[in-house]
Parts: structure tokens; sequence; C-alpha cells
């Protein structure tokens, strides 16, 4: 099975609200960066009475942007897809204003306890306070005028990933899930490989889906064929990482500037973490053995 075939093809007219399906528009933020990409994409979705989905960074711009493509309609409901600091503190400024009420899977957690000493280097990432009015288990819906919208829970790039399916029209709003520009980071204990993976197979058996629109970046018009690339390119990776450990290497470091020799040098830091989540769970399948629990700055072997 062949590689996804990532899409940087992108033009975001930040600030503009621009429509992406029947009766969806999208509002991109200005936020571009490394790992957000072009900026954060919110969706409006509806016609006379909207939902929200992804608010955005705390952001005076986006949120001037957002209230004029509202146009004094109702919003309903604000659903937010996880807590990282990109997606969801807008979300407590955007109800004040219209009374919405906000929706996700729950609170920011780790996908696991740290272990002694460990620190949860992307927690100056999360949105820690934030705090829904209401929480969705997997499968349970919310209802507007025209629009249904179901939550997918998806855990991985954190623990509290949901995706939104827009029932009755094939779309499936994937959050930082899945993406057509890259991959999504996934760096423990934030978040968790053997969860991405596990959520990468869900998404897969559904059947109908048609469409994503990511948090990041342009739709997947083919959303399945992506999928299965995608999961290939992960094995990949995965393997990539054990054959560096069976090499010699013992250090994350050692094993990133080998497997991402021709990646920007500034992401190297990010691929150090899906590094690390790939061992975490190789690791915990007895295929490579490391001193102690695994950890960024662990040493890592495999036995002869």
């Amino acid at each position: 099975m062949a590689e996804p075939r990532f899409d940087r093809e992108f033009s975001p007219h930040h600030g503009r609200p621009v429509p992406v399906a029947v009766g969806v528009v999208r509002v991109t933020a200005g936020n571009r960066g490394p790992l957000t990409f072009e900026g954060t994409n919110t969706y409006l979705i509806g016609t006379r009475s909207l939902a929200v989905i992804d608010p955005g960074p705390l952001d005076e711009a986006h949120f001037t942007a957002l209230m004029a493509a509202i146009d004094g309609r109702p919003v309903s409901h604000i659903a937010v897809t996880h807590t990282h600091r990109d997606h969801s503190p807008l979300a407590r400024r955007l109800k004040a204003e219209t009374g919405a009420e906000v929706v996700a899977e729950g609170p920011h957690r780790a996908a696991r306890a740290l272990h002694l000493g460990e620190q949860n280097l992307l927690s100056e990432s999360s949105d820690l306070d934030f705090s829904p009015d209401r929480r969705l288990g997997d499968g349970e819906t919310v209802f507007g005028e025209g629009w249904q919208l179901t939550a997918l829970l998806a855990p991985g790039h954190t623990a509290n990933h949901a995706a939104f399916a827009l029932e009755g029209t094939g779309i499936v709003f994937s959050g930082d899930h899945v993406m057509a520009w890259a991959t999504s980071i996934v760096a423990p204990p934030d978040g968790s490989m053997r969860d991405y993976m596990a959520s990468l197979d869900k998404m897969l058996a559904r059947e109908g889906d048609r469409l994503y629109l990511p948090g990041h970046g342009g739709p997947l018009t083919a959303p399945q064929a992506f999928l299965r690339g995608l999961r290939t390119h992960r094995r990949m990776r995965e393997r990539a990482v054990l054959d560096r450990v069976r090499a010699g290497d013992r250090h994350i470091p050692e094993m990133v500037r080998s497997i991402y020799a021709t990646t920007d040098p500034r992401l190297h830091g990010a691929a150090g973490l899906s590094v690390f989540a790939h061992l975490e769970d190789l690791v915990a399948s007895g295929t490579v053995q490391t001193d102690g629990a695994p950890a960024l700055a662990g040493t890592y072997w495999v036995d002869p």
C-alpha cells in the first residue's frame, strides 16, 4: 500500500468566510507556524442557526472575523475537537458573546500517567482551563436547525480528541487526527501512538465518508484511501525506528537524525516526540527494551 500524498497547496484567505460545502463555511485564523501550517480552521455549520467547530486561539482578529461571519445569527453549539491552544481557547469568549453550549469529549488530560520525574512537554500548548458544558461520548449527537453532528472519539493526538460527522452529508470534521498537509503529532504522555493507530482503524471502518475537513490545511476528498496510506506511513515509521534500534542507535536524537534527514530541522523536536511514541508502543509490545519506563532521554535496545 502506497504512502499518503500530502498536499500543501492551500489558500487560507485568512479572516474571510470561505464556503467549503453546502451549509459549511471555513474561517482560517492567522496563526501560521511549523505545527499549525497556514493557521487553524474554524468551521461554521448551518444557515439560519449555526454550530461552530474549533473556535481557535485567543486572537482578536480571528474573533472579529468569526463574529462577522456569524453575522448576528444564533449559535447553538460550539464543538471542540481537542484542547490544544490553537483550537479551543476562543470557545470561552465566543460562548460569552453568543450563549452557545460548548461540547467536547472532555477537559484536557494526558493519555497516561506521567512516570516519576517525567514532564509533559506539550503542557504549555494545552488549554488546561477548558471545560465543556456537555461531555460527548462516542456516537452522541447534537442537533440544530437543518444539521446534526455526531461525535466520533478518536484519541491519539490527544487523549480527548474527537472528530465530528455531519450526518447525511458524508462530511467529517477531522480536527488534527487526519490532515492533508502533514501527519499529526503524537507525543507521549499527551498522546498515544497505540490509541492513534486504533483510531485510524476505527475511521477506516466507516462507510460513506466522502470529505474530511481538517483543523489545518485543505480538504481531503478521498479520505478512505488517504487513511489507508496514513496507516501504512505510520507502520513504515515504526519499522524505521525499529531498524535504527537494531542498527545500534540507542537514543532518540540519533534515530531522528537518520530517519528525518530530509526534514526541516525546526521540526526535529516534534519528530523526536513521534519517535518516542513509536518506541513507547514497541516497548509495550516487548519488541524493544529500555532501562526503566520509556522516556525521551532513555536508552533503547533489542535483545539479540
